[in-house]
């Protein structure tokens, strides 16, 4: 079942989507695949931190971050992965590895590859490692408002 605190925002937003259960997974490639979905499309979310502060980094399937890059992009003095200790219940209703990226929902900040809107719809996680939510980027771009950067190489 997706994240609530997700689903509600959609609704009240009246945004369209539709979720996707799939095979339970645990990387974004498998979920893609199980879910019937493009690699490109499907986002995965990962956890940074940028100067000491939790942010997340949007990501095609099948791109790895990039850390020296998103480091640039940001002028930060610092950028590393966060451990799931970092940000253990940070995601209320969320399994690890599941968060949507929705940061506006967690009060992070929020960047986005830039090769991910080429693409008219995004599929992510939706909290939980067997189902997934597909809306429009449009709609996701307008609800999130991330900041666009490029910060990836392929996998």
């Amino acid at each position: 079942m997706p994240v609530t605190r997700l689903t509600n925002l959609l609704s009240d937003e009246h945004i369209d989507y539709v979720t996707i259960p799939h095979t339970t997974s645990y990387t974004a490639q498998e979920t893609a695949a199980s879910a019937h979905v493009r690699g490109i499309e499907f986002a995965k979310t990962v956890i940074v931190k940028i100067d000491g502060k939790l942010t997340m980094a949007v990501l095609p399937a099948q791109y790895k971050i990039h850390l020296g890059l998103l480091k640039k992009e940001t002028d930060a003095t610092r950028v590393e992965l966060a451990s799931e200790d970092d940000f253990r219940g940070f995601f209320p209703g969320c399994e690890t590895g599941a968060m949507p990226p929705f940061g506006n929902l967690y009060g992070m900040d929020v960047y986005v590859e830039d090769s991910l809107l080429d693409d008219e719809e995004i599929a992510f996680n939706a909290g939980s490692h067997n189902e997934i939510i597909k809306l429009s980027y449009h709609d996701y771009m307008k609800l999130v408002k991330p900041k666009i950067a490029r910060f990836t190489t392929l996998h």
